[in-house]
């Protein structure tokens, strides 16, 4: 089942209404689907909203584009956005489906874009590394992309906080349980960002 993954860009100081007018709209929008995130960034590219939905089919995720895009104020902050990316992925195979819960608040999203054959490696790569890696600290989601560029990969870790993830990512290397082997040569570009909850996001 796809998930859809939607970054809003907002101009600069308006973090805060934008926030507060995209609550009240998610709240009566008769949007398919189902709400798991919506996160705000702290740290890395900055200025932006994650808002990820998970469908039963690809089918329903263009019908809910569609319907957002022809309304002309999508998300009930049109005015405030400087832009907007809608994206497709799924989920790993041997991964679980994502379920809302308490499981930050500090939330790494790592997106990284493959080389042309690097999926099924990669793949392969975290099906082996994955349950060593996780008993250090749970991971969220592994998805990789089937609409705009592909191939990318994006891989979502919880934390309580920063030092956390310091910690634990620290002592993943030095145990040599991450980075999986063979998964970065898979890799032709990546960028690391900081995400918060939002009060209304099902995560947190």
């Amino acid at each position: 089942m796809p998930y859809d993954v939607t970054i809003l860009t907002v101009r600069p100081g308006t973090n805060v209404s934008a926030l507060s007018r995209l609550g009240a709209w998610l709240q009566r929008a008769e949007l398919g689907g189902e709400l798991l995130g919506c996160l705000h960034a702290e740290l890395g590219a900055l200025n932006q909203i994650l808002i990820m939905r998970h469908y039963a089919s690809e089918a329903d995720v263009a019908g809910d584009r569609r319907r957002l895009l022809e309304s002309g104020d999508a998300f009930g902050i049109a005015d405030l956005v400087a832009g907007m990316r809608m994206d497709t992925y799924v989920m790993l195979p041997f991964l679980e489906a994502v379920r809302p819960g308490r499981y930050g608040p500090c939330y790494e999203v790592r997106t990284y874009e493959l080389k042309p054959a690097g999926l099924q490696p990669t793949i392969d790569a975290w099906r082996r590394s994955v349950p060593g890696r996780a008993k250090l600290s749970p991971l969220l989601a592994a998805m990789y992309s089937t609409s705009g560029t592909v191939t990318r990969f994006m891989h979502i870790w919880p934390y309580t906080d920063l030092e956390e993830r310091r910690r634990i990512r620290a002592q993943a290397v030095e145990s040599k349980v991450w980075p999986p082997p063979g998964g970065p040569e898979q890799l032709v570009a990546q960028q690391s960002d900081i995400f918060l909850p939002t009060p209304f996001s099902p995560l947190q």
